[in-house]
């Protein structure tokens, strides 16, 4: 809940966004999969393309894909569009995309019960692909003990919805503080409790690798976690199919090297995830998040002009 030095103005306004978020989970809930999905696509791919975040789409799309010409690059942000507003639709129904209700099936389960009966913990990682909070509940379903991290909501009554929400699909959510040394995250990869983790958004304190045969700056917190606590780094994917159902695939393994140079050995890990992450993209480009800002002022900076 708010803190001592919140404003009973912020406080106010923080109140009024929570009632109107629940509002749009009760109807779209009430909707049902289906329809909820629908209109949250209906609704982003009419309203993105008119706002700021647009031209944010498309000079991702420019750097991601030079050769694309500037039709294709349209039509590849309004389908990106109507997927996110899906996903965000979505969200509010998680309970409902099981694979006991036929939307969700999970490639490499077998390798996620050897990870469970292992008794060890692993460093899941991915990105913002499709309807992403399908994966941690993939791993939970699988009998995984895991740890969720997320970052925190600003709005704390919001926040607190979003959690309950999770907690009806299994998920248990927790922001980490202080980043990767989080107490409450190293004591759970102490007792054999893996972690879970995005690590496709910028980082600027990050290491520099390559991202679509540019630089970005990724957090190293996946890697460092996995060679100190001598661990994989076991990637997830998944990709949206018809029917609001998604395949959720659990990857090899990355394994990595301790050479001696701690700092080359997390730098290596970080750019093995990256690579995983854009490999997955280029696999299914309509399903990334495309709206963030994803790499750093001066490659935006060196865009050409757009004919």
């Amino acid at each position: 809940m708010p803190g001592e030095k919140t404003s009973l103005a912020q406080d106010l306004a923080w109140r009024l966004e929570a009632v109107a978020f629940a509002g749009l989970t009760t109807l779209l809930r009430a909707l049902g999969v289906e329809r909820a999905s629908d209109f949250g696509g209906w609704l982003l791919r009419t309203l993105g393309p008119k706002t700021g975040t647009h031209r944010t789409v498309i000079r991702n799309l420019r750097i991601a894909f030079p050769e694309m010409n500037s039709a294709d690059r349209e039509r590849l942000a309004l389908e990106s569009w109507e997927r996110t507003g899906r996903t965000f639709a979505e969200t509010t129904l998680l309970d409902r995309i099981t694979m006991e209700s036929g939307r969700l099936e999970i490639v490499g389960l077998d390798r996620l019960h050897a990870i469970r009966d292992s008794g060890r913990p692993v460093v899941f990682v991915s990105g913002h692909l499709a309807c992403f909070e399908t994966m941690p509940a993939a791993i939970l379903a699988a009998g995984v003990p895991c740890q969720i991290t997320y970052r925190a909501i600003n709005n704390p009554y919001v926040d607190a919805q979003v959690r309950a929400a999770r907690a009806r699909y299994g998920v248990k959510l927790f922001a980490p503080k202080g980043g990767d040394g989080a107490r409450e995250l190293l004591a759970g990869l102490e007792r054999g409790e893996s972690v879970a983790l995005m690590n496709d958004q910028k980082f600027n304190e990050g290491p520099e690798v390559t991202f679509f045969g540019q630089p970005v700056n990724a957090a190293p917190g996946p890697s460092r976690l996995a060679l100190r606590f001598g661990t994989v780094l076991q990637p997830m994917s998944v990709v949206r199919l018809p029917g609001v159902r998604f395949r959720v695939t659990a990857h090899e393994p990355i394994v990595l090297e301790k050479t001696g140079d701690r700092p080359a050995d997390v730098a290596r890990g970080v750019q093995a995830v990256t690579t995983f992450v854009e490999e997955r993209v280029r696999e299914v480009p309509e399903d990334w998040f495309w709206v963030h800002k994803r790499w750093p002022d001066k490659v935006y900076a060196a865009l050409s002009p757009e004919a």
